[in-house]
């Protein structure tokens, strides 16, 4: 799975956006097969925009403490 930068988390919902817009144009003038294509470009969109704030928020939840070193008697 390609990984999306952060950073470009922005644009992504904007892209989001014009689709929906796009989408819900296609429905009113009944292009029925521009409507369906847009809904797989919409949903794979969220899709990536879900998985980067779950990457984010496991990210951020990696951090481990390994407490204090302990020096041994030999």
């Amino acid at each position: 799975m390609l990984r999306v930068d952060p950073g470009q988390r922005k644009r992504l919902i904007e892209i989001i956006h014009s689709l929906t817009d796009r989408f819900e144009e296609a429905k009113l003038n009944g292009w029925l097969g521009e409507a369906e294509g847009l809904q797989v470009s919409l949903q794979a969109a969220s899709k990536k925009l879900i998985a980067m704030d779950q990457a984010h928020a496991q990210k951020a939840a990696r951090i481990t403490d390994l407490g204090l070193p302990q020096i041994r008697q030999l």
